[in-house]
């Protein structure tokens, strides 16, 4: 499979009162044509900073400080507007956390989704054009009785449909790359679930390249073919999902995976201990450093590389220089 997407050493900083907050620290990962990859870690890790970075969608107090982020060998960081426009309307899209905040409330299902056609379209549609693209969309995301979707403003709709009328919406333009930002986190557990049942299907049968952003490890274990583990804006582990979850190597990755509850039993985990350190006063070397039981005094001083686990999988921690030694 041919890359569709190669960020390497994105940094990213955000001003604040305060001062400078060095969020992301040199995030690199990568995306094959037809690949789904998960990006987890605890919440305020970087994960949405990270694709809002690649959809040129961050607020104006964010600076991309460094790095490239190659999409179909075009730099996202540095595309000018007319071209990312473009992209946006023909090759990528996302699906955002909260689907009634995606919505605008004050109109149609029916007006919101032809906005969409009429931007993604190289040609010009009647409204009957228009209706039947927008009954199909609809249709691929599972949603019964799309005539009267159409027609529903978004209260008169529950959170699951809202979201699969989210979903709908993003396959208008998204033929190549779909970025998924928690898709179920607003919706309980069961339709997360469905949800994220339907839009596996429908990236499997379109065959689109996929990020999914969550820190639901369940969710992420059942839906992509790798994993990026991500702690205070640097990437700790990544690789093939089954071999980080059965064989975790980053202290943070095995506590993150301990720390989620067992429906098997065994008493109540007891979490990851201490905190996430400032992102104002980031430790210079390993930002898990604060937390780690195996802390060396290397790892106060330079930021650890990927070590090489086995091929395919690495993780960023010094313990495998002292196993190599």
């Amino acid at each position: 499979m041919a890359s569709l997407l190669q960020v390497e050493g994105l940094k990213l900083e955000y001003k604040v009162y305060e001062g400078q907050l060095k969020v992301l620290n040199g995030i690199s990962l990568n995306l094959e044509r037809g690949e789904k990859i998960g990006i987890i870690g605890e919440s305020a890790c970087g994960k949405t900073s990270t694709v809002k970075a690649l959809m040129q969608l961050l607020s104006k107090n964010a600076t991309i400080t460094g790095g490239k982020a190659l999409y179909q060998g075009e730099d996202l960081l540095t595309l000018p507007g007319n071209k990312m426009t473009k992209l946006r309307r023909h090759s990528m899209s996302m699906i955002f956390q909260d689907p009634s905040a995606s919505l605008n409330p004050l109109f149609t299902v029916r007006q919101q989704i032809y906005d969409i056609i009429r931007y993604a379209a190289d040609e010009r549609l009647n409204r009957k054009g228009l209706e039947e693209k927008a009954i199909d969309f609809l249709k691929q995301a599972a949603l019964p009785e799309p005539e009267r979707i159409l027609g529903s403003y978004p209260f008169q709709l529950s959170g699951g449909m809202k979201q699969r009328v989210n979903i709908a919406m993003a396959l208008i333009s998204s033929n190549d790359l779909l970025i998924a930002d928690e898709p179920g986190t607003a919706l309980d557990v069961t339709i997360e679930d469905q949800v994220m049942r339907l839009l596996k299907k429908i990236v499997d049968e379109r065959k689109i390249s996929v990020i999914l952003i969550t820190h639901a490890l369940g969710t992420v274990k059942h839906f992509v073919d790798r994993v990026y583990v991500m702690y205070a804006g640097t990437i700790v582990e990544e690789g093939p999902t089954d071999r980080v979850f059965n064989n975790p190597s980053h202290p943070y990755t095995k506590m993150l995976i301990d720390s989620v509850p067992k429906l098997t039993g065994g008493g109540v985990p007891e979490g990851i201990l201490g905190q996430v350190p400032s992102y104002l006063m980031p430790p210079t070397g390993c930002r898990f450093v604060t937390r780690c039981p195996y802390k060396m005094p290397v790892c106060d001083t330079a930021m650890p590389p990927m070590y090489q686990v086995e091929k395919g999988h690495g993780a960023a921690c010094y313990l495998f220089e002292e196993k190599r030694n």
